[in-house]
C-alpha cells in the first residue's frame, strides 16, 4: 500500500520542499499547519489552522490525516519558530520558542504514535540544529530549544526500540531561502543548504530503506 507521510510546517519554505518530494516519490501527503488556506498541490490533504501546541488539536488533527488515508507511516516534525535575541532582552523568547520548536514536536509525535505503531515501518523525523550543539550569542532561546528536541529524539528512540518506529533527527546550518538572504544580504548563500536537498534527507528518514538507523543526530550543513 502506499505509504503517508504527515508533514507539520507544511506551509513553510521546508515543508513545501518536503511535500514536493513526497509527491514526486509517489506517497500520501497531509499537511497540518497553523496557516491555514494557503494553496497545496493536488491530492495533499491540508488541516490548517492547528495549533500544535495543544495536545487535543494535534491529536484531532492526526486523528484526520489517518482517517483520510487509512494509515499513518511517517511524521516529519518541521514545525517550529527561530528568534535572535540576547539573554538579557526585556521582552524574553524562552517560552515561546520551546512551545514552537519543542512543544510542537511531542505533541505531534505523541498524537501520531498510535498509527505509526501499527505502520510496518513507523517513522519521526525532527528538525533540530547545528546551531544547537554549540550556541553563540543571541542563540541562547533558540538552541536551547532546539537541543531539546535533540534530547527528545534520543529519548523517544530508545523507548520505541520495541517497536518498528524509528526517530531521527536533521541538524540543517543555514537554509537558503528568502529571508535568510535578506537577514544576511553579505553571506554567500551557495555555501547554504538547499531546501530540497534536506527535504531528500529527511525523506530517506522517513523511507523504510533507514530502518537501521534511530536515535540519530545527522548535521545536514552545507559548506558552511
Amino acid at each position: 500500500m502506499t505509504r503517508t507521510i504527515v508533514v507539520t510546517g507544511g506551509h513553510g519554505v521546508l515543508g513545501r520542499a518536503v511535500v514536493e518530494a513526497a509527491l514526486s516519490d509517489g506517497l500520501n501527503v497531509a499537511v497540518i499547519d497553523h496557516a491555514s488556506g494557503l494553496p497545496v498541490p493536488e491530492g495533499v490533504l491540508e488541516l490548517g489552522g492547528v495549533d500544535l501546541t495543544d495536545a487535543a488539536a494535534a491529536e484531532r488533527a492526526m486523528g484526520a490525516a489517518a482517517g483520510a488515508f487509512g494509515r499513518l507511516d511517517a511524521l516529519l516534525n518541521i514545525a517550529g519558530g527561530f528568534v535572535w535575541q540576547t539573554v538579557d532582552d526585556a521582552e524574553p523568547a524562552w517560552a515561546r520558542m520551546f512551545a514552537l520548536n519543542l512543544t510542537t514536536a511531542l505533541n505531534a509525535s505523541r498524537a501520531a504514535l498510535p498509527w505509526l505503531k501499527q505502520s510496518m515501518e513507523g517513522r519521526i523525523v525532527n528538525v533540530g540544529a547545528n546551531a544547537a550543539l554549540k550556541s553563540a550569542a543571541g542563540m541562547g532561546a533558540y538552541a536551547a530549544s532546539k537541543a531539546a528536541v535533540h534530547r527528545l529524539t534520543e529519548s523517544l528512540a530508545e523507548e520505541l526500540k520495541p517497536t518498528s518506529v524509528t526517530v531521527n533527527a536533521v541538524l540543517p546550518s543555514i537554509l537558503d531561502t528568502g529571508q535568510n538572504r535578506k537577514d544576511m544580504p553579505e553571506a554567500d548563500p551557495a555555501k547554504w543548504v538547499q531546501p530540497a536537498d534536506l527535504a531528500r534527507v529527511m525523506l530517506f528518514l522517513a523511507s523504510p530503506e533507514s530502518r537501521a538507523i534511530t536515535g540519530a543526530l545527522i548535521p545536514v550543513t552545507g559548506r558552511v
